[in-house]
């Protein structure tokens, strides 16, 4: 799914409206709202002229900009790889500057997660 984050951002840092982009691009204003918001997605040839007119990679626009290799998980010999979005990093690296925040959401993932979803309900 296109990142609507991600789209809104590049386009205004081309000056452009949603009619505008919507215009280079071929597809009508409505269109580019509901991509922005999530609710529809683009075709493949719509993200390619949304990579040409804005300048950006289409992983950036669907939220691949990071190839994580990981090994053996969960006892697997295969290798896996994952992605991780510019913003779950920031995110990580804010958790890391409290350690003890840190360590107790990672030490154990699962805790964790519950731990966070009580808290924000």
């Amino acid at each position: 799914m296109l990142k609507g984050n991600r789209l809104k951002e590049a386009r205004k840092k081309k000056g452009l409206t949603q009619a505008e982009l919507g215009l280079l691009v071929g597809v009508g204003k409505s269109a580019i709202c509901c991509y922005e918001k999530e609710t529809r997605n683009p075709t493949i040839e719509t993200v390619m002229e949304f990579m040409h007119v804005l300048g950006v990679s289409s992983d950036y626009l669907l939220g691949a900009d990071n190839l994580i290799k990981v090994e053996n998980i969960k006892q697997s010999k295969n290798t896996e790889y994952r992605t991780l979005t510019k913003e779950e990093i920031m995110f990580i690296d804010e958790l890391r500057k409290d350690k003890l925040v840190y360590e107790i959401l990672f030490d154990e993932p699962k805790r964790g997660a519950e731990l966070v979803k009580k808290r924000i309900g």
